[in-house]
């Protein structure tokens, strides 16, 4: 059976300009041919640089993407992988300060939080509704995101808008 074709995006939030090229290397060993990132300033953070950049591949890629780029001081990133017929989505986010989050994700871009994850929300949290609160939290990569938003925000005018088919 042949492995479904998957597409997404990579959202690079803030990179340090040194480090520029090298994701771009990075990115293109993963997808096993050259790419060319569309650079522009992260207003958001004096020095940095952002891009957006759709990829298509095997099902997968998406994790393929994100170990290639992991690892790095300062650099903010996402990369999203649309479901397929056969295969999950997912989301992986990244910041310094936190290290790397995965979550699948549906149809709609939603996390789905598995039942054994939430079993452990509930056993860990032993009726206290705070801390059932913070481990859903945690589970949902509500601390990625909040770091993350206002380096969305600044691609608010991003020259291009991804639409993915959906269904």
């Amino acid at each position: 059976m042949a492995t479904p074709q998957a597409r997404g995006v990579i959202f690079i939030h803030s990179a340090p300009r040194a480090l520029c090229p090298h994701l771009e290397w990075a990115v293109g060993r993963a997808l096993d041919r050259a790419v060319s990132f569309e650079w522009t300033d992260q207003p958001v953070l004096g020095g940095a640089r952002r891009s957006e950049f759709y990829w298509e591949g095997r099902a997968g890629t998406g994790a393929a993407l994100a170990t290639s780029m992991r690892g790095w001081e300062h650099l903010r990133f996402e990369v999203t992988e649309d479901p397929t017929p056969r295969s999950d989505g997912g989301r992986w986010l990244h910041t310094p300060g936190l290290g790397i989050h995965y979550a699948q994700t549906d149809s709609a871009g939603n996390v789905v939080v598995g039942e054994d994850r939430i079993r452990y929300a509930m056993e860990v949290s032993a009726g206290d509704p705070i801390e059932l609160q913070r481990e859903l939290s945690i589970a949902l990569g509500s601390a990625w995101d909040d770091e993350l938003e206002p380096f969305r925000h600044a691609s608010d005018d991003a020259p291009v808008v991804w639409l993915h088919k959906v269904g």
